[in-house]
């Protein structure tokens, strides 16, 4: 570390580790299980951007989603998409009021804390790029007035398997909107069993606030202080080159199965997300552990593989794997 680093105060340090303990303790009395999803919607809160969570229905990804919206007290807005939804029901439109003879406009359910769009990839592509503008942007346009959405918004979406009947292939710009990608397995008996004596006792029932905005809003100042080493910046930069020019990297087989890498974003998604890693720690500076604890949730979604991946059944998390295994670590 060098002297130019910000500096965050033992003071500062312990104020954001009573809210991310805070955080977890009460998603772990709201979800049984599913530690890689609380890590992953944590990162996702304190670095202020989306998260595309995939499995089949039934997994807790709403619920999981309602608890991070109920433990901070923000607005909460879900939207089920199918394929007859439109763009403003999403984003909102105009319409004529016939008692002041004008136009006037409702902005749609986007303008909250946090949205969810439930199975996301059961809509259309129009309406899947609705969401564009508001997740780059942070803002929406109707009727060429632009609407600023909330300082702190996250779109958490839900995706059911693309191999699932009834399902629409995500656009590549829309999947690098995302943050992070998280996929959702089944629990083990155990957990089931958890889950049922948990809704027996009725422990899911009244949710409550435990935490306020300003908390969160917090914790993303603070991370932006977090120190990252310029080794490490150059150790994610040469991650992305691997992922764009595998045949210089990794096995040759394994390079053909790569048709796209991952853009500029991937690398920013890098720094955000292990700043966010370490303070969630306990740390003041980033660590090499911190960029491969992250791997698979930053560029599965950003490596594209082709079809011949599919027919060898060589999954996106072995060529990450590849990938990490030859970039020297600093």
């Amino acid at each position: 570390m060098n002297d130019n680093q910000p500096n965050i105060t033992p003071e500062e340090m312990a104020k954001s580790n009573e809210i991310v303990n805070n955080l977890g303790k009460y998603y772990s009395e709201r979800i049984v299980g599913q530690k890689n999803l609380q890590l992953s919607l944590l990162v996702a809160l304190i670095a202020n951007g989306h998260i595309l969570l995939e499995s089949v229905p039934g997994l807790a990804k709403t619920t999981a989603a309602k608890v991070l919206t109920e433990a901070v007290n923000g607005k909460f807005a879900r939207i089920q998409c199918t394929p007859d939804l439109l763009p403003s029901d999403i984003i909102g439109t105009q319409i004529f009021n016939y008692a002041t003879n004008n136009f006037e406009t409702k902005i749609g359910p986007i303008n909250a804390n946090f949205v969810l769009l439930d199975e996301i990839n059961r809509s259309s592509a129009k309406t899947q790029s609705a969401t564009l503008e508001a997740m780059q942007e942070r803002q929406i346009t109707i009727d060429n007035t632009i609407y600023k959405l909330p300082e702190i918004f996250i779109v958490i979406a839900t995706q059911n398997p693309i191999e699932q009947e009834g399902t629409y292939l995500l656009a590549e710009a829309q999947l690098d909107r995302f943050l992070i990608k998280e996929k959702v397995n089944y629990p083990t008996v155990q957990e089931e069993v958890e889950i049922l004596n948990r809704l027996e006792n009725k422990v899911f029932d009244n949710p409550k606030a435990i935490l306020q905005l300003t908390d969160i809003k917090y914790l993303q100042q603070l991370a932006e202080k977090v120190y990252i080493d310029e080794s490490i910046k150059k150790y994610i930069a040469e991650i992305i080159l691997a992922t764009r020019y595998p045949h210089n990297y990794i096995d040759k087989k394994l390079a053909e199965y790569i048709s796209l890498g991952s853009s500029t974003r991937g690398a920013i998604a890098f720094m955000q997300c292990s700043k966010a890693l370490a303070l969630i720690k306990g740390r003041t500076h980033v660590i090499p552990d911190d960029i491969k604890e992250l791997r698979y949730c930053i560029l599965r979604h950003r490596i594209s593989l082709n079809f011949a991946a599919t027919a060898d059944n060589v999954s996106v998390e072995n060529i990450i794997d590849a990938i990490f295994g030859v970039v020297r670590t600093p």
